[in-house]
């Protein structure tokens, strides 16, 4: 009698760590993914994500700082050592996942040495840090904003506000429509008891523009405060109809609203978010903070501008951006890929789209231009900054058009100051490993790395971790710039 073995589904379980050290907060969160291929045996790997668990989260630290321009370093590696013992994991244990500094504190002057040094110290880690863009769409990912909208099909707009800045993020369907970001938060103006401790550049700017003066010591319950947090309040409501004001200006960090879209329904999250919905124990003290978190809190809720649109409740409010780091950036290849584990991970390598708009051979006479255009687009000073091809659209490929794909991309890539640095190609289509395995056939010197079953857009960034037991790689794509389509 023969005996048939049943097929058993390919499974993996990876960890992902979320670190987010924002202007007033510091906070981190574990999860789980559970990896299966859900193809059956006799066909194509397919492997997904069909679980994401948070197996713990961290209590909430005021973030530590040396000065008012510097993060204290060693503080922040101390609160996520002893978090991570915690939660019964060692650095080693972690795949994927995020390290990201928020707010003002991106501006703070040691900021990039921050997120080197958690980044070799607290695990493989994909996503280094996020710009204002970026921050909104994590922050509307873990505030529940983008299911909402996947959900109900509605235009819902996520407002996270915390200690700097308020990231804004319109999705519809689940679809990114655009973001903005303003200098408005908790920590703009800070109190040391009954005085004014600090005023922040921006309001420093709209003060003038009002021709008010407010000076440190001054008393807090100043009216002029008020008035600042009913104005946040109005720049909020105009900024959602994209019809903000030139006096608006000293509020807008970046591009103005981009979504054409009109919203239906509105969300807020971030520390300012807490003080709305209260989620968190009181006695934790997180929202007892010396500033004007509270005042702009109330002024967001009794606003008749923002009444006009739904409030539709957070899933999450002060760790929402930190979730959305630890459970929402990474994605999956697919298991077809042809990549070298000694080149491994790769972070922030920008996109440069190659549309072959189903037609081969006028494809591969438009390469090697493209090639070029990228390297402008990319390294203009030729210092060898490497980028991603992303071929779209390619037509139904036999042996002998797999051949000549893979000669002309090798041929292309001589207009790169550094040709021998990883050749590193990302497909819509199930091509990467015999497009790869033919370009390592073609040129066995050339490093290679091929990836497939993944969509980017001119102008995103990628993250590609370390080859997992399933053979696939964890993918982290960066919106950190968003243009309309």
């Amino acid at each position: 009698m023969v005996s048939i073995k049943r097929y058993e589904p390919q499974k993996e379980d990876i960890l992902s760590a979320g670190i987010d050290i924002g202007t007033s907060t510091t906070k981190i969160v574990i999860s789980k993914f559970s990896l299966m291929n859900m193809a059956g045996g006799m066909h194509m790997p397919r492997i997904e994500i069909i679980n994401k668990e948070v197996l713990y989260r961290s209590p909430i630290y005021r973030t530590p700082l040396l000065t008012a321009t510097k993060i204290d370093i060693k503080a922040v590696e101390n609160i996520v050592k002893q978090e991570y013992a915690k939660a019964g994991i060692q650095p080693n244990d972690i795949r994927t996942g995020a390290v990201i500094i928020t707010g003002e504190t991106a501006t703070k002057e040691n900021a990039q040495e921050m997120v080197h040094t958690l980044s070799d110290n607290a695990g493989e880690f994909l996503v280094a840090t996020a710009g204002p863009d970026l921050e909104g769409i994590i922050a509307a990912k873990g505030s529940g904003a983008y299911e909402y909208s996947k959900k109900t099909g509605k235009v819902i707009a996520n407002i996270d506000i915390g200690g700097g800045t308020a990231n804004v993020a319109v999705y519809k369907s689940g679809k990114l429509c655009g973001t903005c970001t303003l200098h408005i938060g908790g920590r703009l103006i800070e109190f040391n008891g009954e005085q004014i401790k600090s005023v922040s550049m921006p309001i420093k700017k709209l003060f003038q523009q009002w021709g008010t003066v407010l000076n440190i010591g001054d008393n807090r319950h100043i009216a002029v405060i008020q008035k600042l947090t009913d104005y946040m309040s109005a720049v909020i409501a105009r900024m959602l109809k994209c019809e903000l004001l030139s006096s608006d200006q000293p509020l807008i960090l970046g591009h103005e609203p981009n979504w054409k879209e009109k919203i239906d329904g509105i969300m807020f999250s971030g520390g300012v978010g807490e003080c709305i919905y209260r989620y968190e124990n009181r006695s934790s003290g997180i929202s007892q903070y010396d500033d004007i978190g509270e005042m702009l809190a109330r002024s967001l809720k009794e606003s008749k501008e923002l009444s006009s649109w739904e409030w539709i409740n957070p899933v999450e409010t002060v760790r929402a951006t930190v979730l959305g780091a630890g459970t929402q950036t990474t994605e999956i290849s697919g298991a077809t890929i042809h990549a070298d584990s000694s080149d491994l991970p790769i972070r922030n390598l920008p996109v440069y789209e190659f549309d072959f708009d189903n037609n081969l051979f006028e494809g591969l006479k438009r390469l090697p231009t493209a090639f070029q255009n990228a390297v402008d687009l990319y390294d203009s000073q030729r210092e060898g900054q490497n980028f991603s091809l992303y071929l779209t659209n390619l037509p139904y490929l036999g042996f002998r058009d797999v051949q000549q794909l893979a000669g002309g991309i090798l041929d292309s890539i001589k207009a790169k100051p550094n040709p021998k640095q990883p050749l590193v190609i990302v497909l819509e289509s199930d091509h990467a490993k015999v497009l790869g395995q033919t370009l390592q056939v073609q040129n066995p010197t050339q490093s290679i790395i091929c990836i497939d079953q993944i969509r980017v857009d001119q102008g995103d960034y990628i993250d590609i971790g370390h080859l997992l037991q399933t053979n696939v790689v964890p993918v982290v794509i960066k919106t950190l710039t968003f243009h309309h389509q």
